[in-house]
């Protein structure tokens, strides 16, 4: 079975593949701890593969896509001493099924690859690609298959909490997209401004974004809020909860070498 680990700066998601198969026989979403050492992200391991009944030893390879260098580190470590097998690390030496036109393509977030390629993978391009996460990642592949860049803006949890943190009479509320733009308390005018205000910011770039772009882009959401937003906009084609671990698949599949022996 093969392990995938997407570690982003505030959650880090584990999925379990069946054997040569798209089907996910386990997945767990935890907090992100830069301290978290190798025994304590194995304890955090374990319990997952019991629930779905996979036993250690059937874990045979692992890829990791990760945004905090400590967290790979530990990880590796983890693999190593726990799984005994050495993991794969996604970076632009791989082969990502997708070209890549960007000036300087080793300050791409593995994230911002692997959701590409699993986008591309199953709608063809042109593309943009929306991960709603600690940042808002807008990535964009363009008619010839090439990853070529796109944008990056504050989360929405990020700017509430910013928001409240600096203001004394405003608080944390639920992201949920409220019934109209004029709040008549401050949890409606919250969510307001927060909501449809990012709601207009994700339709506000998808249309310049198309502009630059030769053909009609397909666009996938994906990550925490972003269901709220392919439901509320028509110019989202897609929601996608499991991109990132998709695209973790896909690019072991990739590079999956010919002899993977176990590590003794």
């Amino acid at each position: 079975m093969l392990l995938v680990v997407d570690v982003g700066n505030t959650n880090t998601v584990f999925g379990v593949f069946e054997d040569n198969s798209a089907t996910i026989a386990a997945s767990a979403r935890m907090s992100t701890r830069r301290d978290r050492m190798p025994d304590e992200w194995y304890a955090i391991l374990a319990p997952v593969l019991d629930a779905a009944s996979v036993p250690r030893d059937q874990i045979t390879d692992m890829v990791i896509s990760s945004v905090v260098p400590s967290v790979t580190r530990w990880l590796t470590e983890m693999a190593h001493d726990r799984l005994r097998l050495e993991p794969m690390i996604v970076g632009v030496n791989l082969n990502l099924g997708i070209g890549i036109d960007y000036s300087q393509p080793r300050e791409i977030g593995a994230d911002r690859l692997v959701n590409s390629l699993a986008a591309f993978t199953k709608y063809g391009a042109p593309l943009i690609s929306i991960d709603f996460g600690t940042a808002i990642n807008f990535d964009v592949v363009d008619h010839n298959g090439n990853y070529i860049g796109g944008a990056l803006a504050p989360g929405l949890v990020v700017a509430l909490e910013a928001m409240t943190a600096k203001a004394a009479r405003l608080f944390t509320v639920d992201l949920v997209k409220p019934a109209r733009a004029i709040g008549q308390s401050t949890t409606e005018a919250i969510q307001s401004g927060i909501v449809l205000g990012y709601l207009s910011l994700i339709e506000g770039m998808i249309q310049r974004i198309r502009v630059e772009l030769e053909g009609e882009p397909t666009v996938i959401v994906t990550g925490g809020y972003s269901e709220i937003f392919a439901e509320a906009s028509p110019l989202v084609n897609a929601y996608e909860p499991d991109l990132t671990i998709e695209g973790l698949r896909l690019v072991f599949e990739l590079n999956r070498p010919s002899n993977t022996p176990r590590r003794t």
